[in-house]
Order: C-alpha cells, then structure tokens, then sequence
C-alpha cells in the first residue's frame, strides 16, 4: 500500500539514450516529490537504439547520485502506469519550441483518459533544453567524444559509442 502522504510523481519517456537534459529533468523533479519513478517505456513498433533493460541500467547510473528515483519499464499508455505507481503527477520534459504542441495535445488526451492525473511540464536549464534523444542519434555516428558529452551523462556517452561500434562491425 502506497503511503498518501508520500509524494509520487512519475516521468515517462523512452530515454533512448538518457541525456543530460532527461537527467536535469530528474535532478530538479526529484527535489519536488518524495518518490520520481521513472518510467521506460517500451514501444514494439520502434527500434530502439538501446533495449529497455539497456535504457534502466543507463538511468540507473546517470542517476545514482538521487536517492529518491527509482526506475521501471512499462508497457501501454502512460496514464495507466502512472495510476499503478499510485501516483498522480506525470512530469514530462519539453524542449520550449518543438515539443510543446505536441504534448498539449496528449496532454489534453490524457485528461479525458485519466481525469485525476495532472502534468507537470518542466524544461531542462539553458543549453541543454534543446536536447532530444533524436538528436544524439543523428549527431553521435558525426561527433566526437567531447561532443557526445556535451550531451550525455559518461556512462550514456560510452554505451552509445560502443553500440555505434557494434552495429559498425556488423
């Protein structure tokens, strides 16, 4: 049984890597509730740079400094798994131009599927609110090591220079 007064929020993505920006998100979320789940989902009809075990043990790492997030995979629609977390709050990280018509909408969608659920849109600090999973995936195969870590936590910047080296030599 889920404790009332504890609050839970949950941030749902795909971080496909988790980048600095997915982590500023988490760091500042973190500080405003007693319990942030991070939520992987996994999506069947996407190839995935990384596989959902792949994606939490990133997370896990570039998190270990917070000692209230924890992670988990989910599968289906992301108010439901917010409601199994017995949460209520669903944060979601934005970049200022790009993402917000698009998350208004599934917002509003949201609203109508689970009424009692509320969003918490936040934007990552200055330089890193524009960076986006999408993005690492088109620079990463073009960028250096220093410029990958501009971007990504170490850990996630080694993965992905290590999965760009597998899908090298295949």
């Amino acid at each position: 049984m889920v404790d009332p007064r504890c609050r839970v929020a949950v941030y749902p993505g795909s971080f496909d890597p988790i980048t600095l920006g997915h982590l500023n998100v988490m760091e500042r979320a973190s500080t405003l509730f007693d319990r942030l789940i991070v939520g992987v989902g996994v999506n069947m009809e996407k190839e995935p740079m990384f596989d959902g075990d792949e994606r939490m043990c990133l997370i896990r790492e570039a998190t270990s400094h917070l000692e209230n997030v924890e992670i988990q995979t989910f599968y289906g629609l992301a108010v439901e798994f917010v409601r199994e977390c017995g949460s209520r709050v669903m944060v979601r990280g934005v970049r200022p131009i790009t993402d917000i018509p698009a998350e208004l909408t599934m917002m509003m969608a949201n609203r109508r599927l689970a009424p009692d659920i509320e969003t918490l849109f936040m934007i990552a600090d200055g330089d890193l609110a524009h960076v986006s999973s999408s993005l690492i995936k088109q620079i990463a195969p073009l960028a250096g090591d220093e410029g990958l870590h501009r971007f990504l936590p170490d850990s996630a910047a080694k993965a992905v220079r290590a999965k760009l080296a597998e899908r090298k030599s295949k």
